[in-house]
């Protein structure tokens, strides 16, 4: 039985042999695209369960690829780079990535960001909010339907689990550390820059001023809160 279909994306050949070689032997499907225009041509055809994109392509090159598929999809993307500093990392979340993977990288590291990012919170479980409702914010968590300001909000699968995490908690700081593995796995929590631009997001898409947010409350040098 295949553990996911993988739409691998990078202009080396040599890479693309060697990424197929190790997911087919752990029961991955793989579907390989040399260019990002070649990737969206494929894309809505195959379906795949999760896109592994390498940032730098001749072309349409990674950031603009993730764009494009996140325009129309909530499937998983991983930016894999060769780039390894903050503002790279940032801006890949900022494209739609779910996670960013520095090269060289070993393939134990790239399989267990594939399963956390193919992971999917569950719907609820004991202690888990199935709606809120607070001033303008109406959410039901077991639809995934949230509106703001009196308009249907489309969230990302990452955003929405966060924000069922921090109302989940609300009234309390989440720490960086607890809300990174509650939303991307236990392998997580020194990833703050994650946190930053999908709370941001967030922020964009149910606040009425960003910049002076009511709901999801930064506690400097600790994590958020939900104050809603």
């Amino acid at each position: 039985m295949s553990a996911g279909k993988i739409l691998v994306v990078d202009d080396d050949p040599q890479i693309r042999r060697v990424m197929r070689a190790t997911l087919v032997s752990h029961s991955y499907e793989v579907i390989e695209a040399r260019t990002g225009e070649d990737a969206l041509e494929l894309f809505p055809r195959e379906m795949p369960s999760l896109v592994l994109l390498d940032m730098n392509m001749p072309g349409m090159d990674g950031l603009e690829t993730c764009r494009a598929i996140r325009g129309g999809s909530d499937i998983p993307v991983i930016i894999l780079s060769v780039r390894n500093t903050e503002k790279d990392k940032v801006a890949a979340l900022d494209a739609g990535a779910d996670d960013y993977v520095t090269k060289p990288f070993g393939i134990e590291e790239l399989l267990a960001r594939i399963r956390a990012a193919l992971r999917r919170s569950p719907s609820g479980g004991e202690g888990s909010p199935h709606g809120y409702s607070g001033g303008d914010l109406e959410i039901d968590f077991d639809t995934r339907k949230v509106r703001a300001h009196g308009k249907e909000v489309r969230l990302t699968p990452k955003e929405f689990d966060m924000l069922r995490y921090l109302i989940g908690h609300r009234g309390r700081p989440v720490t960086h550390r607890e809300l990174l593995q509650a939303v991307w796995g236990p392998d997580y929590g020194d990833e703050p820059e994650y946190l930053r631009v999908f709370i941001n997001q967030l922020r964009k898409k149910i606040e009425i001023n960003p910049a002076k947010p009511k709901y999801i409350l930064t506690e400097p040098w600790v994590g958020y809160l939900f104050a809603g």
